[in-house]
């Protein structure tokens, strides 16, 4: 069998300390997060074992769990799940509930209508009290709150014509009307942000 390379993300490395300092306190709790787009996997690892009390379950499109399964193989707790097949604009989701929902760096990559099927999802298998933490840059009132993130918003639509920076007002907005409130919106590192949704 072949030895699969693990996937490297650099911005992962650099960012999932600040990351862990929002979703431990606000996690500690709960016992179930799904990780929507997992991407590398070098996020689920470094979150499951800084909370060994969390089952945390992976989650991508099926072309990212090669690189998944790779960072998970060195894995030795048993609180990490192999990721699921999932894709936000399908319904329903492969999972029926879950305690919170973490996502990082998606929003600016999937087009806008994923963007509303993954809170149409959360909504979906969130229950009274359940958090939705999305991590990723965000405009402000339709504006870029630096010029490295005007300069990455340009890259994205080169990239792909759906890709952008998204409108924090406007994701406000649109989880809302899903029953899910913005309850926190806290600065991190990089001109990046994290934003607490509360399930209603």
């Amino acid at each position: 069998m072949a030895v699969v390379d693990k996937p490297f993300s650099q911005a992962c490395e650099n960012n999932k300390q600040p990351i862990l300092s929002v979703l431990a306190p606000r996690f500690a709790t709960f016992r179930h997060v799904l990780e929507v787009g997992t991407g590398t996997g070098q996020h689920a690892v470094y979150f499951a074992a800084a909370m060994p009390h969390l089952t945390w379950q992976t989650s991508d499109l099926p072309e990212h769990h090669e690189g998944i399964r790779a960072w998970l193989a060195d894995y030795f707790g048993s609180n990490l799940k192999p990721p699921l097949a999932l894709d936000a604009m399908q319904s329903p989701w492969p999972i029926e509930h879950t305690d919170a929902v973490f996502t990082s760096n998606t929003f600016h990559i999937m087009p806008w209508e994923a963007v509303l099927s993954l809170l149409d999802g959360c909504a979906r298998i969130l229950p009274p009290g359940g958090l939705l933490v999305v991590y990723g840059p965000f405009n402000e009132q339709g504006e870029f709150t630096s010029d490295s993130n005007a300069e990455f918003d340009q890259w994205l639509k080169t990239q792909a014509p759906h890709r952008g920076i998204r409108n924090r007002q406007t994701v406000a907005e649109e989880a809302g009307q899903r029953g899910l409130e913005l309850t926190e919106t806290l600065e991190l590192p990089a001109n990046n942000r994290c934003l607490v949704f509360v399930r209603q």
